[in-house]
C-alpha cells in the first residue's frame, strides 16, 4: 500500500545495503537461479546469460547477492556488480510500476499494461504476491527477494535489462514515495549507463498516503507534508528534526512506517513531539493495510496515538494521518476544511 511501505520495513534482517541475509536464504528459486547480475566465482554462475562476470565472493552464504552486490565478511557495504562494458546486448527497456494500495482494482490501467508488456517482472516477494495471477503468468521470468533485497533486486533489474530484456520492477504504491525509482537511477548511473539507454519509465500509482486518505474521508485537503519513521536510511535526529519543523506549522502529516518491534522509541518520540506543538485532541486516522484482505480503519484523537503503538493496528504497513487545528470528525470522518467557507456562502 504505501510506497514500499515498505521494503525496508521488516526489521528481522540485519542487512542494510540489500544484501540477503541469513533469514532470506529461503528466497525463490528464480532469486537464487538468477544469471543477469555480476556472477560471483561458483560455477553455478559463472555462466551469466548476460556475459557479466565478476569476482564477488566464492563463497556460498546467503550473504551473497544474486546480482553481484556481495560482501565476504558480512559487511554491510555493497559495490556494484557489473558495468555497462560487461553487456554486449542491446539493452532492452526498465520500467518502474507502481501497484497502488494493494487490491487489482486500485491498479492503474497504465500498471496493467505495462506489467502485461514486460518480459520480466522483479520486486519484494510481498509485492509480487499482489499482481493478479493473469499477469504474473503472461512474464517470462519472476524474480523476487525478500525484505530488505532493495538494492540487490533493483541491480538484478537493471541488469536484466542491460542484457536486452524488456523488465518492470514494481513496489506498492508510488516508485517515487519512499520507493525504488530514485534508486533504480542511482544505479544505473554508477554503472555508467543513462536513463534513455533502458528507456527507463516510471509508471504512477496511488500513494499511501491518497488511498489512506480516502479510507478516512477528507483530511488531505489542504497543505500537506509526509514523513517516515524508518531509521534504516535516514537518522532518527533527523527525522526528529523534521517532525519538529512540519508538526510546528498548519500542515496535515502523514506518517508512514510508523511502528515495529525495533522502532518503539520512534513512535514513542513521534508521538512526543506532536504532541509539543498540537492540541491533544486533534484528530488522527489510522489505516492497517489499506487496500488489503487485513485492512483496519480507525480516528482517534492525538492523546490516544501513543497507546496503539503496541496494538495490532499499527505496524510497518500502517499509515498514519494526523490532522491541523482545523480538522473536524464528522459521521466517522475526517474533515480538513480547504477554506471555501471563509469565501462562500453553503
Amino acid at each position: 500500500m504505501s510506497s514500499e511501505t515498505n521494503a525496508d520495513a521488516v526489521e528481522e534482517s540485519t542487512s542494510k545495503c540489500g544484501g540477503a541475509t541469513e533469514t532470506e536464504s529461503a528466497s525463490s528459486s528464480t532469486s537464487s537461479d538468477s544469471k543477469y547480475g555480476a556472477s560471483s566465482d561458483e560455477t553455478s554462475s559463472s555462466d551469466s546469460a548476460c556475459g557479466a562476470s565478476g569476482s564477488g565472493s566464492t563463497s556460498s552464504s546467503a550473504s551473497e547477492s544474486s546480482c553481484g552486490a556481495s560482501s565476504d565478511d558480512g559487511s554491510t557495504e555493497q559495490e556494484v556488480g557489473a558495468t555497462i562494458e560487461d553487456f554486449d546486448a542491446e539493452p532492452g527497456q526498465l520500467t518502474a510500476v507502481g501497484l497502488g494500495p494493494g487490491q487489482p482494482e486500485g491498479m492503474t490501467e497504465r500498471a496493467k499494461t505495462a506489467l502485461l508488456e514486460a518480459e520480466h517482472i522483479v520486486g519484494y516477494t510481498t509485492y509480487i504476491d499482489l499482481i493478479p495471477d493473469e499477469i504474473t503468468a503472461a512474464a517470462d521470468e519472476l524474480y523476487d527477494t525478500p525484505m530488505c533485497g532493495e538494492v540487490s533486486r533493483t541491480e538484478e533489474a537493471i541488469d536484466r535489462a542491460l542484457a536486452g530484456n524488456d523488465v518492470a520492477i514494481v513496489g506498492s504504491g508510488d516508485p517515487n514515495v519512499y520507493a525504488l525509482a530514485g534508486l533504480a537511477l542511482e544505479i544505473l548511473e554508477s554503472k555508467g549507463a543513462t536513463a534513455s539507454m533502458v528507456e527507463f519509465d516510471v509508471v504512477p500509482g496511488v500513494p499511501a498516503a491518497q488511498s489512506c486518505a480516502a479510507r478516512l474521508g477528507a483530511p488531505l485537503v489542504n497543505d500537506t507534508v509526509s514523513v517516515s519513521l524508518s531509521d534504516h536510511l535516514v537518522p532518527m535526529p533527523e527525522i526528529e528534526s523534521r517532525l519538529h519543523a512540519v508538526a510546528s506549522e498548519n500542515f496535515t502529516i502523514t506518517i508512514y512506517n510508523p511502528w515495529s518491534r525495533k522502532r518503539r522509541d520512534n513512535f514513542q518520540k513521534c508521538c512526543e513531539i506532536l504532541l509539543t506543538h498540537r492540541d491533544p485532541e486533534t484528530p488522527v486516522g489510522i489505516v492497517h493495510g489499506a487496500g488489503r484482505e487485513d485492512e483496519q480503519v480507525m480516528i482517534t484523537d492525538l492523546a490516544e496515538l501513543e497507546d496503539l503503538g503496541e496494538s495490532e493496528i499499527i505496524d510497518m504497513t500502517t499509515t498514519i494521518v494526523v490532522g491541523i487545528e482545523d480538522t473536524y470528525v464528522w459521521d466517522d470522518r475526517m474533515v480538513t476544511p480547504r477554506g471555501y467557507e471563509t469565501k462562500y456562502d453553503y
